[in-house]
């Protein structure tokens, strides 16, 4: 793989508190988070941290093996879910042309003289829901074989951009990491600035989130598929502030519009993972819809609106086989906000 190089922007600070609450002060028993708390003690070696949100406030957070809350995590692919909201956002502000557009037309510089002829059919819309039809391989766990050829040239946008196109393929999902990337170039060619250093101006900076990383490609392009470092807390607040239509502490970050395409299904996926909207998974779980980003090892941030509850998990990502806490959702942490009681009050009052 290409060398890494991620930029730390700052050491740990706690930047813009998310405000904070005891399950119980918001109905939720707490004796099944701890429970949760307990399973993944036992059964989760390579967990580094839970965190629950529930109407705007953390109620549950614990950490594991070390790992504190300033500890950095690397996201995997959850970083997709970041290119995909830092697209929407430049976007909105005119910086990008229309998603029907073809990807020749912001590309220009760098397609291949022998590119094939169909790529001039490939739109933005395309790699936003990973059905632009470039021939790829896929493993059922999202295994990518030719990931790794990818990583290795120097020149990754020309590589994704000569790639065949699969005219029968197009409009079709298929998990193909070099979608993804592709966005972040996009991002880069539109406004003058890589994802990360536009993260920091229109996303990171208004959500107080300083002590972060991510990984820049050979090309110097942020990496727009994996490379991205948080900490538990930063990943919870870009978790609610999607969860709030885009907004944080009263301003407008990201556009409602936007979310409402990339949160909800714009693609069938694959079924053991769910559908796909923009660059982000989808799906049902007990019942109740939810949207998550997605990374490798265990790196999660679930979204359900209906119960007004963000999810964040975080786990070793240097791992081959992992444990998905998706089990922890089903059997526990879901019963615990769905048979909430109401709100304890103080009775002096």
């Amino acid at each position: 793989m290409a060398e890494t190089r991620s930029i730390l922007h700052s050491p740990y600070s706690s930047g813009s508190p998310i405000p904070s609450a005891e399950p119980q002060d918001l109905g939720l028993q707490h004796e099944i988070l701890d429970q949760v708390d307990k399973i993944i003690q036992k059964q989760y070696p390579k967990m580094r941290s839970f965190l629950l949100l529930h109407s705007g406030k953390l109620v549950y957070e614990r950490y594991y093996g070390g790992h504190s809350v300033s500890s950095l995590n690397d996201l995997r692919s959850a970083t997709k879910s970041f290119t995909s909201i830092l697209f929407g956002i430049a976007l909105s502000r005119g910086e990008l042309p229309d998603l029907n557009s073809s990807i020749k037309d912001i590309f220009q510089r760098y397609i291949p003289e022998r590119a094939h002829p169909l790529l001039h059919k490939v739109s933005l819309h395309h790699l936003l829901t990973m059905t632009s039809g470039f021939a790829w391989q896929t493993g059922k766990k999202l295994g990518e074989p030719l990931i790794h050829r990818f990583h290795r040239n120097r020149k990754w946008t020309s590589f994704a951009l000569s790639l065949p196109v699969v005219e029968q393929e197009m409009g079709l999902f298929q998990y193909r990491s070099t979608d993804s990337h592709l966005l972040s170039v996009a991002i880069s060619e539109a406004t003058g600035m890589d994802a990360y250093a536009y993260a920091r101006q229109h996303l990171f900076g208004p959500l107080g989130i300083h002590h972060a990383a991510w990984s820049p490609s050979p090309e110097g392009h942020s990496m727009g598929h994996v490379g991205l470092y948080l900490t538990s807390r930063d990943m919870a607040k870009f978790g609610l502030c999607c969860l709030d239509g885009g907004r944080w502490e009263g301003e407008r970050l990201i556009p409602e519009s936007w979310l409402e395409q990339a949160l909800t299904p714009q693609v069938k996926g694959y079924p053991a993972f769910g559908d796909y909207g923009f660059q982000w998974w989808n799906g049902m779980q007990n019942g109740t819809p939810f949207a998550l980003a997605h990374g490798h090892g265990g790196q999660q941030i679930y979204l359900f609106p209906k119960l007004d509850t963000v999810v964040v998990f975080t786990a070793d990502s240097k791992v081959s086989r992992w444990k998905n806490p998706r089990v922890l959702l089903e059997r526990h942490i879901l019963d615990a906000i769905q048979s909430k009681s109401p709100p304890s009050s103080d009775d002096s009052n």
